[in-house]
């Protein structure tokens, strides 16, 4: 019992992960009907922005955990909101009367850009880099099961995260603006709300919230390094598909089903087939999704829309 609690803690931490990625593909796919394929890449720069400011308040001997944490949040927030608005101004917002696919093949032409300017620039960024332990390492026994203290403090902030993006979308004039937009775009014009100020506002946001996860992952794995946008970007996509494309829940539900098919992996098929080592993870948890997007390609949770494109 306390193996399978402490599976399901990590598929738990996992999950909160995948979801806030996930809602960021579709927060952007509600106000603007795009894929932004460059998201995965804009959580590592979240990442990485959080890694330099850990440096930089190291380097001026500020060596508090807790003010090296606030720091690397509030930096990691910042640059990548910024680039998202950026991207969002300067390549989506140009490319809207533009085919679908001309918006999907520069978002990711322009994620390779920066993973690569990543790669180059960063100080020997071709190598993992080592992620700063911020937070407690001792850890809370619950009968057979062993919980490690930055683990839960991850898990409470993902989760008050979620409810507070939720609670922005639902209960304040900017998510009111946000659904407007997201329902009929000029319509909204019309009845005064600023449609670039909302979209600018959203790709922020959801870029945000990437990078929320980049310093989670970060913190969780204790190393981070530029590729880690391309899978957590796939799985964030493939978990906004499962749950339903354009559906906030349902982004959530998906990338927790996500990280429960690749738990589920590493404990079922060592177990069921031992030559098969538990790394092959992903290939069954990506295996399963392609197996429920062909029984019900809407998504679990189907958005309330008469046409996407």
């Amino acid at each position: 019992m306390s193996e399978l609690g402490q599976y399901i803690f990590n598929g738990l931490m996992l999950g909160m992960i995948y979801a806030m990625v996930a809602v960021g593909f579709t927060l952007f796919f509600g106000v603007l009907d795009v894929i932004k394929f460059s998201h995965g890449d804009v959580l590592m720069v979240g990442a990485f922005a959080g890694l330099a400011a850990s440096v930089g308040m190291t380097l001026l001997d500020l060596g508090s955990p807790w003010l090296q944490l606030l720091a690397v949040v509030l930096c990691a927030i910042c640059v990548t909101g910024a680039l998202g608005a950026a991207i969002a101004k300067y390549l989506i917002l140009p490319l809207r009367k533009a085919p679908p696919l001309n918006t999907l093949l520069a978002t990711l032409m322009l994620g390779t850009v920066i993973r690569e300017a990543v790669r180059l620039f960063y100080p020997d960024g071709s190598n993992p880099k080592p992620f700063p332990r911020l937070l407690p390492t001792s850890s809370v026994e619950l009968g057979g099961l062993s919980l490690r203290v930055d683990n839960l403090l991850l898990l409470a902030a993902g989760a008050a995260v979620i409810v507070g993006v939720h609670l922005l979308i639902t209960r304040t004039r900017l998510g009111m603006a946000i659904r407007a937009v997201a329902q009929d775009g000029e319509t909204a014009r019309l009845m005064g709300i600023n449609f670039e100020a909302v979209v600018l506002l959203t790709f922020a946001l959801g870029s945000g919230m990437a990078a929320l996860a980049g310093v989670m992952n970060g913190l969780y794995y204790n190393e981070i390094n530029f590729n880690i946008g391309l899978l957590l970007g796939v799985i964030g996509f493939a978990a906004a598909i499962l749950g339903g494309l354009g559906n906030v829940y349902g982004a959530i539900l998906g990338g927790f089903l996500f990280a429960g098919l690749q738990v589920l992996g590493s404990a079922a098929l060592p177990a069921l087939v031992p030559d098969i080592p538990s790394a092959y993870k992903d290939v069954f948890a990506f295996a399963v999704v392609i197996v429920l997007m062909a029984w019900k390609p809407t998504g679990l949770i189907a958005e309330k829309s008469s046409e996407r494109v």
